[in-house]
């Protein structure tokens, strides 16, 4: 399955249109990465704790909106878009993205 947040392909032709899909992940942020990521705002610095968390989170959220696109015989995503989104002092975070499943033929 390709994604891209562009909206066409460089070498494929969208024969076919299937329709808007979506990949919605709400993830918990541990106690432990939350205090390290305090400790990092009063000192400085990258907090990989929380930068592992959205990556993971990021890759769910497509793969399940891959999946979907799939489901529904699309073998190609294009205009991809990914939000991030917190839920205030709850430590959670919620990473959507979003696309059209097309089918691509190649050129």
């Amino acid at each position: 399955m390709i994604s891209v947040t562009t909206p066409t392909l460089e070498n494929g032709v969208i024969v076919e249109y299937r329709g808007i899909v979506t990949g919605e992940i709400v993830a918990g942020i541990n106690f432990i990465k939350d205090f390290g990521a305090s400790i990092r705002n009063i000192i400085g610095g990258r907090s990989a704790g929380y930068e592992e968390e959205l990556v993971e989170a990021r890759n769910n959220a497509l793969r399940e909106m891959e999946a979907k696109a799939a489901q529904i015989g699309a073998n190609a995503v294009v205009g991809v878009k990914i939000d991030y989104e917190s839920f205030g002092n709850a430590g959670m975070i919620m990473v959507i993205a979003t696309g059209t499943a097309v089918v691509v033929q190649n050129k």
